[in-house]
């Protein structure tokens, strides 16, 4: 049993170290504001509609059990935050009949996309080398990448980010 846990340890430790979020700019890339995702009603819709805010990026999937646990913590801060010109926008990596009744059955009430399979390489363009989910990008209204994180993203650590008084300065 000590070394399966040992093992798995080890497994884990691997994968983090191996899969960590890279990027080599601070900045969202520009061509990404304008990438065109339908949203639930089939309209398309760009990230540019919520440039100037704000903006947490999910990529998520109906079907991956993490990103499932982190929905409630995403409805809740988008309620908090939303006097703070912050967005939260789910790209799902998935199809629209998967996703509308999910999202029902959620109450998701902040914007979905639907990715599909062309999501996993924006979210390697903003540095998830390994396409595993979720991932979530934090940006600041200049654009400014806040945020990388890989897995389920405790709702503390996304809320400290949230509530630094000022964006940093990208780093180029």
């Amino acid at each position: 049993m000590l070394v399966g846990v040992l093992a798995l340890g080890a497994g884990v430790w691997v994968a983090q170290s191996r899969y960590q979020p890279t990027a080599t700019t601070n900045m969202t890339p520009e061509a990404l504001w304008n990438l065109p995702f339908p949203n639930l009603s089939g309209a398309t819709q760009t990230l540019g509609d919520w440039r100037g805010k704000t903006l947490v990026i999910n990529f998520w999937a109906t079907w991956c059990a993490p990103c499932r646990e982190e929905i409630p913590d995403f409805i809740a801060i988008r309620r908090e935050y939303a006097s703070k010109s912050v967005e939260i926008v789910g790209i799902a990596i998935d199809n629209a009949q998967a996703v509308k009744p999910y999202a029902q059955q959620m109450g998701i009430s902040y914007p979905l996309l639907i990715g599909e399979g062309g999501a996993l390489e924006m979210s390697r363009a903003l540095g998830n080398p390994s396409g595993a989910l979720p991932y979530t990008v934090v940006i600041a209204p200049n654009g400014a990448i806040l945020l990388r994180h890989l897995g389920r993203l405790p709702k503390a650590k996304l809320q400290a980010i949230l509530d630094q008084p000022t964006a940093p300065t990208p780093s180029r």
